[in-house]
């Protein structure tokens, strides 16, 4: 590096000037420091990278091994683990501490454990029955009435398969033969399913019959028998299905049937004689 310089004497009144070539002087770093504290407190550190990784666990792991089973059969003459009262316990979490309902604010449950302080609700015992409102009137009672199946009564259900004059007129029957319930499933009258196929045989008064014919059924109606027997009809009442009834109860039936048929004929007897 060329340095050239003029001899001239310095003066207050002059100045120096360097030159270093065509280059810029270099930059040096500022020994400025931010800090303002004492030199004295400042301990040297080592400029070492250590990191400590610390973990924390919410619950302990404890891990329960089974010390006689994973150790090694015991030597002849060697004492074997014993189990005792302060080696047994069970497993980590498999038991859980009962709530103490009762025993005042602090333990959680409150002081009446959510009961209230007074009432019926409160105190032990089966409480208030379904659809109590307290002695008013309650809904199920509020409520219309419904008659029939719709309100949960047997007797809105058919006791019997119903069945018109007018439908037997139509379905042409010939003089002389035979209605009754499998006839009438067999003309495609009536096509009875589910529970009416178990029910017996009515027949109705609605419309007109101009044949002779020999009715089988359970049950006529009034007006339906008046119109039979004007058209001369035979009728045959089917009987029904008896009750059962227990034995005692059938022998006191029995005496009385037998009572009253001794006294109808003592009467159909006393009547001519007093004619």
């Amino acid at each position: 590096m060329a340095v050239s310089a003029s001899l001239i004497p310095v003066s207050s009144t002059t100045t120096t000037s360097l030159t270093f070539g065509t280059r810029k002087p270099p930059a040096f770093p500022s020994l400025a420091c931010p800090f303002k504290g004492s030199l004295k407190k400042l301990n040297s550190t080592p400029c070492g990278y250590t990191a400590t990784l610390r973990v924390q666990l919410r619950r302990p792991l404890s891990v329960v091994v089974n010390k006689a089973a994973s150790a090694p059969a015991p030597a002849a003459g060697a004492s074997s683990v014993r189990f005792r009262l302060d080696n047994l316990g069970p497993q980590p979490g498999s038991r859980k501490k009962a709530k103490r309902k009762g025993r005042g604010i602090s333990a959680g449950q409150g002081a009446s454990c959510g009961f209230g302080m007074r009432g019926q609700k409160s105190r032990s015992g089966p409480g208030v029955r379904k659809g109590f409102e307290g002695g008013q009137m309650p809904l199920y009672r509020r409520i219309p009435k419904l008659r029939g199946i719709a309100g949960g009564m047997r007797a809105g259900l058919p006791k019997y398969v119903h069945v018109n004059l007018r439908d037997i007129e139509d379905a042409r029957f010939k003089d002389g033969e035979e209605v009754s319930l499998e006839t009438l499933k067999e003309k495609g009258v009536i096509n009875p399913s589910g529970r009416e196929r178990k029910l017996p045989l009515k027949i109705l008064g609605e419309g007109e019959l101009s044949k002779k014919l020999t009715f089988k059924a359970r049950a006529f109606s009034t007006s339906a028998k008046e119109k039979l027997e004007s058209a001369g009809c035979s009728l045959t009442v089917l009987p029904g299905r008896k009750k059962w009834v227990k034995p005692s109860v059938a022998k006191n039936l029995a005496r009385a049937e037998e009572y009253f048929a001794k006294k109808r004929a003592a009467a159909a007897a006393s009547e001519p004689a007093s004619a």
